[in-house]
């Protein structure tokens, strides 16, 4: 006697042809994320500013200090990386980390949804190149903010603090003092 199907659906009744099926759209859709994921660059992430010609990095710095009081943006740490890289005996150029935060839209954007954490406080890093070319650089909000799906008043201290960290930034390759 022959055995029957358990279900005599078509799905069941060929599980070659089933899994044949479930192995391709698998497969397309993993190539599709993939591929997705592999046009994306680090450098597409991030807002990169050279020191002008005529500004030193000390004073790339004194200059982000004072704007960033100016737009009440607070230094909230420092972190000197190469001087930890020099102690270890690892030769690099300057690299130093700058971290601004407004707590009351912090504090509002954490509210708002706890994800928010990984991108608080704002950084900058001042680094010098292999050239001896020194840079600001940070994450670039303005790529961020949109898919935030933030409601509009959060939307608009969201962009206020990307502008407010672009001015910062600027007023440091600039020396502006």
């Amino acid at each position: 006697m022959r055995s029957k199907p358990l279900l005599n659906l078509p799905l069941f009744t060929s599980f070659p042809a089933f899994f044949l099926a479930f192995f391709l759209t698998f497969f397309l859709a993993l190539t599709t994320i993939t591929a997705s994921a592999q046009t994306i660059s680090i450098s597409d992430t991030v807002l990169k500013m050279p020191l002008a010609e005529d500004v030193s990095m000390d004073d790339a710095v004194d200059s982000m200090k004072l704007r960033a009081n100016a737009l009440n943006f607070k230094l909230v740490a420092e972190l000197p990386l190469s001087k930890e890289l020099e102690a270890m005996g690892v030769e690099s150029g300057r690299i130093g980390i700058y971290q601004f935060c407004d707590a009351r839209i912090a504090n509002e954007m954490l509210q708002f949804n706890p994800d928010f954490a990984a991108y608080l406080p704002c950084r900058i890093a001042l680094i010098e190149d292999t050239d001896g070319k020194a840079w600001l650089v940070t994450l670039d909000l303005g790529k961020i903010i949109p898919g935030a799906n933030l409601p509009p008043e959060l939307m608009e201290k969201a962009e206020l603090v990307r502008d407010n960290i672009e001015s910062i930034m600027t007023a440091g390759a600039n020396g502006d003092l």
